[in-house]
């Protein structure tokens, strides 16, 4: 306890020092930290980011970057659709919510470069304050199920709450958790991070997260640390085994079988919703694709979910002149409405929200049907972009980093919600600004 203590006053000690001679590495880690707290945290961080580069700026810093000008034609094109949205005040609040696709970039290119070094310690206050945030949510779920003796309150959106969501959380930690696998030689709060972090990671039960987590691992053990190969795989297989003990029971082996299940045969019934008296049948993938009509008691796993979504789209695309505009930024939700009255799926009750409320979970196919084939190439350059220069610079954060969110996209509209866009922006602007690698020594 006394060595964390020690550590973290040393690392808030070595912070303020930088902040004095470079404010704005002050208030990027700020604006970042900021992302798991409140939306109005959040606005005030990047307010006093924008703040802190007006009145730092010095012509000889600004520059242009190719890179950070595609977040910014992002943010232009979702503008132009308020001259075609199918609604306007859903467009008008969505486009104040993607500011900061145009703002970061901006500060970024305002800002005097960031070396390796400072983006490293960006990493590392990052890293080092999703660490204290996973005490806090941990503490809190501990205390919920001390009162409740309700278990839930242990894994999921449950655990961070479901404004947070469990699945955006879920990319902060395996970021922050490989920013400590990568350090050369880690100190006892490292160590502790790196058990911690994986533990919670699985608790918040991503099933995307966790899978590509494993895969980055496994790569980064065979990959990047071939002179201690043989230590490290003993050492993180005997974690993985621990941990996978863990996944295969309760609630969270049951996010994971319950895709096995429902797509090995049809018709089976999901026992963790429905009763003996009101049978609920898991939808397969199959079905998600072909079946015309469902049923009130009808239950869309994960996969046949966003399986469907991909299928409602494609129709749009059929019925609707929407290839090169679509229907304007944050107002798909009419013909969502509409396909779900037409396939007759699950509308809602009072407790439970219906699936004509559910936006595609597919970030690729969100901006495509929003802003139309450009947008949709707008996304596809900056992820192209930030593969491209991670693995040119060799740096397994940047890696981990692009890897997850082209996984990300495939299963969250991510960039719908205003952490997942300041998330996502930051980190974008962070590696490809200036795009020196960030070098950490590796054993």
């Amino acid at each position: 306890m006394e060595n964390t203590c020690n550590y973290l006053k040393t690392a808030f000690l070595d912070l303020i020092r930088e902040s004095k001679s470079n404010p704005a590495l002050l208030f990027i880690i700020l604006t970042l930290l900021s992302i798991p707290l409140g939306h109005v945290c959040s606005s005030i961080a990047l307010i006093s980011l924008a703040a802190i580069s007006l009145l730092t700026f010095k012509k000889s810093n600004f520059r242009f970057e190719t890179a950070l000008l595609l977040p910014m034609a992002l943010f232009a094109l979702m503008a132009l659709s308020l001259l075609w949205t199918n609604d306007f005040d859903a467009s008008i609040k969505a486009l104040q919510k993607g500011l900061p696709l145009l703002g970061v970039p901006l500060c970024f290119m305002v800002f005097p470069k960031l070396d390796a070094d400072r983006k490293q310690k960006v990493l590392r206050y990052f890293s080092v304050g999703m660490v204290l945030f996973t005490l806090f949510w941990l503490l809190k779920a501990a205390f919920r199920f001390a009162v409740s003796g309700d278990s839930n309150v242990l894994f999921y959106h449950e655990l961070v709450t479901e404004d947070v969501n469990a699945i955006h959380v879920s990319v902060y930690i395996a970021i922050a958790f490989f920013y400590f696998l990568t350090k050369a030689a880690g100190n006892v709060f490292d160590k502790f991070a790196m058990v911690l972090l994986p533990v919670f990671l699985i608790l918040l039960s991503s099933k995307n997260i966790i899978i590509v987590f494993f895969i980055l691992v496994l790569f980064f053990v065979l990959k990047y640390n071939k002179m201690a190969v043989r230590g490290k795989f003993i050492r993180w297989g005997l974690l993985f085994f621990l941990l996978a003990a863990l996944l295969f029971k309760g609630k969270i082996a049951d996010r994971f079988l319950i895709e096995v299940e429902s797509n090995a045969a049809t018709k089976t019934t999901n026992n963790e919703i429905g009763t003996e008296a009101h049978k609920v049948y898991n939808v397969s993938v199959p079905q998600a694709w072909s079946q015309e009509r469902f049923n009130a008691n009808d239950y869309f796993p994960g996969t046949a979910f966003r399986v469907y979504q991909i299928r409602i789209f494609t129709e749009m695309l059929q019925e609707d002149p929407i290839l090169f505009t679509g229907y304007g930024l944050n107002a798909t939700d009419f013909k969502i409405a509409e396909k779900a009255a037409e396939h007759t799926v699950f509308s809602g009750n009072e407790t439970v929200d219906g699936y004509q409320n559910k936006n595609f979970h597919n970030e690729y196919i969100q901006i495509f049907a929003e802003l139309g084939i450009f947008g949709l190439l707008f996304l596809l350059a900056m992820l192209i972009i930030n593969t491209k220069n991670a693995f040119k610079s060799k740096d397994f954060i940047h890696i981990s980093f692009a890897i997850l969110m082209i996984s990300l996209f495939l299963t969250e509209s991510f960039l719908s919600r205003q952490r997942g866009i300041i998330f996502f922006t930051l980190m974008y602007c962070l590696f490809n600004s200036g795009f020196p690698k960030i070098t950490i020594k590796q054993e």
